[in-house]
């Protein structure tokens, strides 16, 4: 089990080293961090998934640090959850073809195709990523990489914990 939060801070050098920094010390495991500027200036949005821990405790140490403006747990059934995934899969001329219709039923994106392997790019809710790479894992995952995962709240359904400046 896993929270997710949205964290709106001020965009200042070293809040994201705070964050990070505080996580290790309080021993809160950090499972996927991202962060990017939003539509209001000198705003960002941290999008922070950790471990199965007291979320409350997390919340209130998020606070005490400088520059926190807001503090969100987002409820999975109740938010919309991104993560981007490239994926290098095992494939000779003989499997390609299945290969590719495997990851077109997914949305996947080709994005590079060597002599024996094709790499595809995809966007997606993070259990559909682990989905497909379950599918194509008999071929031989040959390279992986995930961002980050990025989440907002559907429609008026945020949890705000607590607030020290709404904006």
């Amino acid at each position: 089990m896993h929270h997710t939060l949205s964290v709106t801070v001020q965009d200042k050098p070293g809040v994201l080293a705070r964050v990070a920094s505080m996580c290790s010390l309080r021993g809160f495991n950090i499972r996927s961090l991202a962060v990017g500027p939003i539509h209001h200036a000198g705003l960002s949005k941290i999008t922070l998934v950790v471990d199965d821990v007291e979320v409350e405790q997390v919340t209130k140490q998020l606070h005490k640090l400088v520059n926190i403006l807001k503090v969100s747990e987002l409820d999975p059934n109740e938010s919309l959850e991104r993560e981007v995934m490239l994926v290098r899969v095992s494939a000779d001329p003989g499997t390609r073809r299945e290969v590719r219709d495997t990851a077109e039923v997914f949305g996947a994106t080709t994005i590079d195709v060597g002599a024996n392997s094709v790499t595809f790019e995809l966007c997606d809710h993070p259990q559909r990523l682990t989905d497909f790479l379950s599918l194509v894992a008999h071929y031989g995952v040959l390279d992986l990489v995930k961002s980050g995962r990025i989440a907002m709240a559907r429609d008026g359904k945020a949890k705000t914990r607590s607030t020290a400046g709404e904006q």
